[in-house]
């Protein structure tokens, strides 16, 4: 027999979670997929080459289990216990909507800088 790791353990060691209690929520949530088997199991056996398919935020995630780890040490030492199939998307550099205070220069009501501006303009007559 093969050696397995808990699945809740093992997405604790790899840092998808911050509590084991969390890592079983996650599972319990019916949305979780080893090797395309749908599983709400927390205590499902995990292998290194199986495939998991989750959701994390707003991505969908499918990660590859590389080793089982036998602590939840540091990132760096967590990153090597997976391959990460999917990445998320880079997040762009450009904001997709404008911010709420952006409005073209002398339209609509004047900002405190310019109403000052104004009011210097109007003393020095």
């Amino acid at each position: 027999m093969s050696e397995t790791l808990r699945l809740d353990k093992w997405l604790w060691h790899a840092r998808f979670a911050r509590t084991r209690s969390l890592a079983a929520k996650l599972v319990a949530e019916g949305r979780f997929r080893i090797n395309g088997n749908p599983t709400e199991k927390a205590h499902h056996a995990v292998r290194p080459g199986d495939v998991l398919t989750f959701p994390l935020g707003p991505h969908i995630r499918v990660i590859k289990v590389l080793a089982l780890g036998l602590r939840r040490g540091p990132a760096p030492e967590a990153r090597l216990l997976y391959d990460d199939l999917e990445p998320p998307p880079p997040k762009s550099s450009e904001p997709k909507e404008p911010p709420v205070a952006v409005r073209e220069e002398g339209a609509g009501r004047p900002t405190k800088r310019e109403r000052r501006q104004t009011d210097r303009l109007r003393s020095d007559d």
